[in-house]
């Protein structure tokens, strides 16, 4: 087994522990949230993380840029290169926590416009304090630790976050059991952050002990400078507009129509998350082996790759958008309770959104991959000042699910259609239009299938956590039954079934 092979399945293998172990501890510690401090916290813990990833734009490009800059010298094991490039972004970073420390504490006065509550929340600005504490954590040492994902290595970062997730868990819950404190549920959190960020960065200098001490290091040259700078504001505009799309939904749902509803709302969307982070781990897996493939290989070549990913894209996004939209309401149920469940409407326009979100990742890794986004820019930032106007005005004429169709509706008629256009033409010489006809078919097949088993459970009441089970069992094995079936032939379906094989094996 190569060696990109091998990283890019350790990388799946250790994200699908981590998602799972994850999963199972948000499922618990968001009940004992719920049944302790209730769905207005809840909802406040929704804003909060929405403010400051908008916050948080300082850092936008960086992360990404800084991935894109080891890839070379790590393949010429360039230690020189690198020590300074990682120097470079350490002063980076330390300017960001910086602006971003100073942004946050200016939007203290603005926060009781945009939380809505019953009544009024106490101790708000030190809650707030303390999350923004959080992600000013979370810039220390990650000018270390991304050598690492660039390496095709992430499994060592995600083994650490696997056992600090757990640590931190264990700890916040039963800090709201026995105090129902929020205050020390949030300090926890910052704590244990700052330790995860420490024990990477260890890590990291054990894996490549030439990035211990930078503090002696050469200067980048210039050329070099204003080529990260260059590619930096181009990714910038794009995760900008990245996260006007996705950050803006709870504040406008807070002002609209209640803090409360952001906590109900939050519900679904840590489930769809998670199935998105599944599909991400599957398909960042490949990411810098794209990188690699983009290099050397034909356009040819490129598109086959391309193809083949796409293809166990549209298997594995069918299966789990169809599984959450069926089987999301009698979860909630189940787990907390009919008064925390959304209308059908509501639940159709999540899945909308989680479709979108899911079936476009291997376009988005060759869009990384190839530098693409320098391009599309302002078609995201076109498309995040409409989900914004859209958001606004069906949000007020519909209520949640027009904020949440607002999006999906922005998506489509943007970059949606744009991306694919661009990166056909320029990099996989091919016509676009074939991949247009896939996508809607895939579609099509979707909304066949949770039509179809819908109607097939119909008669099935869950009423119970056996009974939800049950019923996932068999929407489970039938949607992978149909996905499987009709994309059988395709090497993406060849793709999914060596990888099973591969992890079996190992």
């Amino acid at each position: 087994m190569s060696s990109r092979i091998k990283n890019s399945v350790n990388n799946m293998i250790s994200g699908f522990v981590y998602q799972a172990l994850s999963l199972i501890l948000s499922f618990v510690s968001r009940t004992v949230f719920i049944h302790t401090l209730g769905s207005e916290y809840l909802g406040l813990n929704g804003i909060f993380s929405d403010v400051l990833t908008l916050l948080s734009m300082a850092d936008l490009g960086f992360n990404t840029a800084m991935a894109y800059t080891f890839y070379k010298p790590l393949a010429n094991n360039d230690q020189q290169k690198l020590t300074s490039l990682v120097a470079f972004y350490k002063k980076v970073y330390n300017v960001i926590a910086i602006a971003v420390t100073v942004l946050g504490v200016l939007c203290i006065p603005f926060l009781k416009l945009i939380v809505n509550t019953e009544n009024d929340i106490p101790n708000l600005t030190i809650y707030y304090l303390f999350s923004l504490a959080g992600v000013v954590i979370s810039y220390l040492y990650v000018y270390k630790t991304t050598i690492i994902t660039a390496d095709q290595k992430n499994y060592v970062v995600v083994k650490i976050n696997i056992y600090t997730s757990l640590i931190k868990t264990i700890l916040q819950i039963g800090v709201l059991y026995l105090f129902k404190n929020y205050i020390l549920y949030l300090a926890i959190g910052v704590i244990v952050q700052y330790i995860n960020n420490i024990i990477a960065s260890k890590k990291a200098e054990k894996m490549y002990p030439y990035i211990k001490d930078v503090s002696n290091t050469e200067k980048i040259d210039k050329e070099v400078s204003r080529s990260i700078w260059k590619n930096m504001k181009s990714v910038f505009i794009y995760k900008f507009s990245g996260t006007m799309f996705n950050a803006t939904d709870n504040i406008i749902i807070s002002v609209l129509i209640g803090t409360a509803t952001v906590g109900v709302y939050s519900n679904y969307l840590m489930v769809s998350s998670k199935l998105l982070l599944v599909a991400q781990i599957i398909f960042s897996a490949l990411t810098a082996s794209i990188g690699n493939v983009i290099v050397k290989e034909t356009p040819e070549k490129r598109y086959e790759v391309f193809s083949a990913m796409q293809s166990a894209s549209f298997i594995f996004c069918g299966i789990i958008t169809s599984a959450f939209c069926i089987l999301s309401n009698d979860l909630v149920e189940v787990w907390l309770g009919s008064s925390f469940k959304l209308s059908d409407i509501t639940i159709v326009a999540i899945t909308l959104n989680t479709y979108l979100g899911c079936v476009l990742h291997p376009l988005w890794i060759y869009r990384d991959a190839t530098g693409i986004y320098m391009k599309t820019k302002y078609v995201m930032l076109v498309g995040a000042a409409l989900n914004i106007v859209l958001s606004l005005l069906l949000g007020y004429f519909i209520g949640l699910p027009g904020i949440i169709f607002a999006s999906a509706i922005s998506r489509l008629t943007t970059y949606f259609w744009y991306e694919p256009k661009l990166l056909f033409k320029e990099y996989f010489k091919h016509k676009v239009m074939p991949y247009y006809l896939s996508l809607l078919g895939n579609i099509c097949l979707v909304a066949a299938t949770i039509f179809l088993m819908n109607l097939l459970t119909k008669g099935m009441v869950v009423n119970s956590w056996p009974t939800l089970i049950l019923k996932g069992v068999v929407i489970g094995i039938g949607c992978v039954v149909i996905f499987c079936g009709v994309y059988s032939r395709t090497e993406g379906f060849k793709i999914i079934l060596n990888k099973i094989k591969t992890i079996l094996k190992r």
